[in-house]
């Protein structure tokens, strides 16, 4: 087994996003689904980016977020995602490098621009995001076998949900999971969102019973990737399929599973909730470091707990307090 280089790799849609307070009124208006994230081509992404209220661009991408709250947090994180030759892209790769996430993947030289998410914020803090995923959806199995090298030298390999959306995406997925394993390390997914389950069910069931050893989830995905309305129906079907799971269900937590344990985690106290935006992303920060550096289930929900408490308590999906003082002030610093 090669050494370990990373401790989470990411690999998914390299987005910049584009976040602005809304009414709910605008979203009917402009037929926006409230909560759910929807495709759009690149027509309309500029109307409703002209129809917004102004707000504040910031890289995003969700397994890019959760790279950069493990590199927040002091632990070492890569990052494979597609963007174009144009400023997005120029954007995406200055953020990510920036806040010390490795980002190698070859630019896009033809086809389509980079990738933006228009995210609208209403009073109650939900976010409804409407995604021009342009060149980030063109990830293939030559960009991950690009990065053999550094998918075999993570201890977690981390794959997001929303990648979903082409067959070439899913043909990369089995084959960066496939290299993890061959390699003795571990394959985690995050199913990202309810319509994204919903849209790729049967093939979100086959990639989690046969491929994935870590998956994350909120309830309400969860609940759609069984079809069930049981919560615990759900979560025991889960326990047969992965070896660890991590569900998160808001203001309640989250339920961790690890073959007969059962691990709940309280939600991190916070004065005002402002945005949900990367809540999950960065949950997944948390928990997917704590995993990579042997903490038990309790420590690394923890550590996930107040990763998201940080980044729903600001507009935005990328921490503005550095983590890693966080996890020192809670007395789970990585060096301890």
């Amino acid at each position: 087994m090669s050494s370990i280089k990373f401790d989470v790799l990411g690999v998914g849609n390299a987005i910049v996003d584009v976040l602005a307070p809304a009414t709910d009124d605008f979203l009917k208006t402009h037929d926006i689904a409230k909560g759910g994230m929807t495709l759009i081509d690149e027509d309309r992404a500029r109307t409703l980016y002209d129809a917004m209220a102004p707000g504040k661009e910031a890289s995003g991408g969700s397994a890019a977020n959760t790279m950069a709250g493990i590199a927040s947090m002091g632990g070492k994180a890569g990052y494979v995602g597609k963007t174009a030759t144009d400023q997005i892209g120029d954007i995406f790769r200055h953020d990510i490098r920036a806040i010390g996430v490795a980002f190698d993947s070859a630019p896009l030289d033809d086809g389509p621009g980079s990738g933006r998410c228009l995210i609208n914020v209403t009073p109650d803090a939900q976010r409804s995001m409407c995604t021009f995923l342009g060149a980030s959806a063109l990830v293939t199995e030559k960009d991950v076998e690009d990065a053999a090298d550094a998918l075999k030298s993570a201890a977690i390999v981390y794959l997001e949900g929303y990648l979903f959306d082409r067959e070439d995406a899913k043909r990369a997925y089995v084959h960066a999971a496939e290299l993890a394993a061959a390699a003795g390390r571990k394959t985690a997914l995050t199913l990202s969102d309810l319509f994204c389950v919903e849209r790729h069910r049967p093939a979100f069931r086959h990639l989690v019973a046969h491929h994935v050893d870590i998956l994350l989830a909120n309830e309400a995905e969860l609940l759609a990737l069984y079809e069930e309305s049981d919560f615990e129906t759900a979560l025991e079907k889960l326990r047969a399929d992965v070896s660890v799971a991590a569900v998160t269900r808001s203001e309640q937590g989250a339920v961790i599973i690890r073959g007969d344990e059962t691990v709940s985690v309280p939600a991190e106290p916070i004065d005002t909730l402002v945005d949900t935006t990367g809540a999950g992303d960065l949950f997944a920060s948390g928990f997917l470091l704590g995993l990579a550096r042997g903490r038990d289930l309790s420590e690394a929900g923890r550590m996930g707990a107040i990763a998201a408490a940080e980044i729903i308590s600001h507009y935005g999906a990328r921490p503005e307090t550095e983590l890693k003082d966080l996890l020192e002030a809670a007395d789970l610093e990585l060096d301890r």
